[in-house]
């Protein structure tokens, strides 16, 4: 990439910098520390919904704890007073409800929030020392909210059947659904399932409410049109959507309904916020991707992302710029080879921060609006979630050394503050792997990147069993970040070394790195596997060549099955979790059909000689490695007859196999008891397998 558009640390001096703070972790110890366990993990508090007053002081925060005994987390708001130093987090909302999603008043006196405490989801706000109160009081669960700049309107999203002319109608509706005796559905098109919910007819849409003199929320109104769901599913957030700055006008994306299973466009809409007109479409021009509008601090542009390939949801997220007055667009950072997750204005609209990944990291950018210049301003690590305040950005950041925290960093970078320890209590009286990120000459010699955690208590001169674990996507990464479902460290407090591989296809090096796997799931992905793990082996003597279990997830749960026949003897075991065995039937039981259009070039019944070139279920014959196989019922991207038939394959071959399989989980594994019984599982079996 031109030198000029980007400024960030080299690969080297990022892992200098946090193979430093690893060690020093280490170091610091204590003599009775015990290793790292999955109920640790379970256990650790979890960080999110960073949100910064308007003073740049105060910020809030959602922590997420696990009650075990309930087999579920429960959220609570907190406020930190950043101003006074070593301040402790103080708890805002009720830890016997949930509440999450906090947003500021204009004015800074207010703390809104979701909340369940009145039995369904609705909007709540609360004062520093004061007392909560209902901002919302609808008869349907309130999914997001914003509140406008000027505290005199308040967008809320909901789910509504879009023929019912107010809420009650779709609350009556589901009443009279619920007491029905019959119990079947007539669908008339896809989607007829999505991620892990059946369809029920209803749709997300916004709706506007005027705020009263005493806080409370006035008569809802339809402001996003009924043109699809907003926010988008199964995963869009509050993002998805904006407010002006004077509280006139909403922005949103939307992906319009017809053949919305194999299509990516979404478009920028603007609507003004009384309801009084239809939304009008921005970005009708561009059949890809446009998400996350947000408006400038002046009102004057709308900036959004925007894909440039229709069908492609990995395609490069790049920043653009709409001129509300002319509606001219400017493509802000086209020349930029990184793919942006999240950004937010500054305070002063001269700049944007963003977030994008980066060799293996994904540090915290910003992305000058008159040029399109990209500074990373924070090093090793994962922003997961950021607030741009008066002369700071606040973030929440993890690793693979440990869950997230939030820090502050100046506008220009330089040395960042870490503003709270969540888990301290429990971290320090814990053993964590050392780990350390390297590269190698993978397909085709281009450089590859992967990443190794030593095992707790690791000692030179011992050979150590390894993991081998393969991430999904399969346009994704095992960076240095944390994971509550495939986190090394859990490995690595169970006396294994964890390796993990970013092979070509991976987010982080370039959109052609990306787009390489495309079309070549079975061939460039697993050179590169191969050559990184006979690196990670040439380097570290001390890994057990002749113990190791290879294990991935969705597309490295298909990876699991491919290696099973091109790859068999290498590994004493393999887990497959949610992994495809049939490319021809997932194509017609998955939901999302831009996604194998997009990697197999067009559908199933078009070019089937692309579905068969890497296909698992073509080579069962040749499998003969031991293999757990784990599955979710509610999973809808794989469905679960995938994960049934891989056992199946192998229970009549006679291969040494078992399966564990989740009635209510979906394509992860969520619930706290669940995932235990995961890793006591995966756990168990990489024992059976590897032990000398």
């Amino acid at each position: 990439m031109p030198s000029h558009i980007v400024k960030a640390a080299s690969a080297a001096a990022i892992v200098a910098l946090f193979c430093a703070h690893i060690s020093l972790s280490a170091a610091t110890a204590p003599s009775d520390a015990v290793p790292f366990s999955v109920q640790d993990m379970v256990r650790m508090e979890r960080l999110s919904d960073v949100a910064v007053a308007p003073d740049g002081k105060h910020v809030a925060f959602t922590a997420r704890s696990t009650d075990l005994e309930a087999n579920k987390g429960r959220t609570s708001v907190f406020l930190l007073d950043t101003s006074k130093r070593n301040a402790s987090p103080q708890r805002l909302t009720d830890s016997a409800d949930n509440s999450s999603a906090a947003q500021w008043s204009g004015d800074g006196r207010f703390v809104y929030f979701l909340s369940n405490r009145g039995g369904s989801s609705q909007v709540w706000r609360a004062s520093v020392g004061g007392e909560a109160l209902q901002i919302t009081k609808l008869p349907l669960d309130v999914g997001t909210f914003r509140v406008s700049a000027k505290g005199e309107r308040l967008i809320v999203s909901a789910e509504v059947f879009l023929d019912c002319a107010d809420l009650a109608c779709t609350k009556e509706r589901l009443d009279a659904t619920s007491h029905a005796k019959a119990t079947g559905v007539l669908y008339q098109s896809i989607f007829i399932r999505h991620w892990d919910a059946w369809s029920d007819g209803r749709r997300s849409q916004l709706f506007s409410m005027p705020l009263n003199a005493d806080g409370t929320a006035g008569a809802p109104v339809n402001v996003s049109g009924g043109l699809g769901d907003v926010p988008g599913k199964p995963f869009g957030g509050r993002e998805d959507y904006a407010i002006s700055p004077d509280g006139t006008t909403v922005a949103f994306a939307v992906r319009g309904m017809q053949g919305e299973p194999w299509s990516t466009n979404f478009d920028i809409y603007l609507a003004p916020a009384d309801g009084s007109a239809k939304p009008k479409d921005l970005t009708s021009d561009n059949l890809a991707w446009d998400a996350q509008p947000a408006f400038s601090p002046d009102g004057s542009q709308l900036a959004y992302l925007a894909q440039d390939r229709p069908g492609f949801e990995a395609d490069r997220f790049h920043l653009a710029l709409i001129d509300l007055h002319s509606l001219a667009k400017h493509a802000l950072t086209q020349n930029w080879d990184r793919s942006i997750t999240a950004f937010a204005w500054s305070r002063d609209g001269k700049t944007l921060y963003a977030t994008a990944d980066h060799l293996g990291q994904r540090p915290l950018w910003t992305v000058d609006v008159a040029s399109g210049r990209a500074s990373a301003i924070t090093g090793a690590g994962e922003v997961e979630g950021f607030s741009v305040g008066t002369n700071k950005v606040f973030y929440a950041m993890s690793s693979l050394g440990g869950p997230a925290d939030l820090y502050s960093v100046g506008f220009g970078g330089g040395r960042a503050s870490e503003l709270t320890h969540l888990n301290q209590s429990l971290l320090e009286k814990r053993k964590l792997g050392e780990y350390t990120q390297f590269s190698f000459p993978g397909w085709n010699g281009e450089n590859v990147f992967g990443y190794l955690v030593k095992p707790v208590d690791f000692k030179k001169d011992h050979k150590y069993p390894v993991a081998f674990l393969i991430h999904g996507g399969p346009q994704g990464s095992f960076g240095n970040a944390w994971s509550y479902r495939w986190n090394p460290q859990a490995f690595a407090g169970a006396g294994f070394a964890a390796v993990m591989i970013d092979f070509h296809g991976s987010t982080g090096y370039g959109q052609a790195f990306t787009d390489s796997i495309s079309g070549d799931w079975g061939g460039k992905p697993l050179e590169d596997l191969k050559a990184g793990l006979e690196t990670a082996l040439k380097q570290n003597p001390w890994l057990d060549a002749d113990h190791m279990c290879a294990l991935g997830g969705s597309y490295g749960g298909f990876m699991i099955n491919w290696i099973a026949s091109q790859w068999p003897d290498r590994f004493k075991c393999l887990v497959s979790h949610d992994g495809i065995l049939d490319q021809r039937s997932m194509y017609y039981g998955t939901e999302e059909l831009w996604f194998p259009e997009h990697e197999f070039g067009g559908p199933e019944y078009q070019n089937p000689a692309a579905y068969e070139k890497f296909n698992p279920v073509a080579h069962v014959s040749q499998w003969k490695t031991p293999m757990l196989v784990i599955h979710g019922q509610q999973d809808f991207r794989v469905p679960d007859t995938q994960g049934i038939g891989v056992f199946t394959a192998l229970q009549r071959r006679g291969i040494p196999s078992e399966l564990l399989y989740f009635p209510n989980e979906n394509h992860w594994v969520l619930k706290p008891a669940d995932s235990i019984e995961w890793y006591d599982t995966v756990l168990k079996w990489l024992n059976r397998w590897t032990q000398p």
